[in-house]
């Protein structure tokens, strides 16, 4: 078998760090009561920026296969943003003219 740069161990943690980001994002997003769409577009850009980064500096294409999953990921959740930013749930809807 091919050792393709990365240990089993390397490539758990590789997982585990664009998660932790992700759901620190949208904890910290829940917690300054941000818009929906601005939440989704700072979690593409965390999966975007990890898809990057595991693209261009593992070794031996290890994280290749994350880094894709990661950019699809990422294009859903401006695909969401997008949606969010079009058709506004009724509470955002009721918020906003409550502010205006």
């Amino acid at each position: 078998m091919t050792h393709n740069g990365i240990d089993i161990d390397q490539y758990v943690l590789f997982t585990i760090y664009p998660f932790a980001a992700f759901m620190v994002s949208g904890l910290v997003a829940r917690k300054t009561k941000m818009a929906e769409v601005t939440k989704y577009i700072i979690q593409a850009a965390i999966c975007i920026a990890f898809s990057i980064v595991y693209f261009v500096a593992v070794p031996n294409g290890g994280a290749q296969g994350l880094a894709i999953v990661l950019a699809m990921f990422s294009a859903i959740l401006l695909l969401m943003a997008r949606k969010h930013k079009i058709h506004p749930e009724p509470e955002e809807d009721q918020q906003s003219s409550t502010r205006a």
